[in-house]
């Protein structure tokens, strides 16, 4: 198990799927899966709210929140000062977010990308490191 790094992990009903997929994915992490646990329907920021809250507060390093488009639980997500949430549907997006922007939350958007890629864009997102540099000074802007 990967001790360095923790996992909090939601989605909507748009969502369920692949987030128990990706669950299982990560088992070499500490994942906390904040719900929904089935497939009917819920409101994203039932569970976007305490995956944002508990990154911010360090219980866990990074998020990651699954929706339809990603754009609810993205928008959710970043009302919390502590949180830059980023909508990533390839690798690159995610290396960019992680790198350029410290982004420590993940939003997925389950029905515009495959099970398979949204692995490829978790691992990115894990493996990549913040850049810090001349990208910290904009990163340190982002907050009201």
């Amino acid at each position: 198990m990967n001790k360095h790094i923790s996992i909090a992990i939601g989605a909507d009903h748009a969502g369920f799927e692949f987030k128990n997929i990706l669950i299982d994915f990560l088992k070499e992490y500490r994942v906390k899966d904040f719900g929904t646990y089935s497939i009917n329907s819920v409101d994203y920021p039932d569970f976007a709210h305490p995956v944002a809250s508990a990154v911010e507060n360090a219980e866990f390093t990074i998020g990651i929140l699954i929706c339809g488009s990603a754009n609810g639980v993205a928008m959710t997500a970043n009302k919390h000062q502590g949180i830059r949430a980023a909508i990533c549907w390839n690798e690159e997006l995610a290396e960019l977010a992680r790198s350029h922007n410290d982004a420590n939350i993940l939003c997925i958007p389950a029905r515009f990308i495959s099970p398979a890629l949204a692995k490829q864009i978790c691992s990115k997102f894990i493996t990549t490191q913040f850049e810090g540099g001349r990208h910290a000074n904009r990163v340190n802007k982002i907050s009201c």
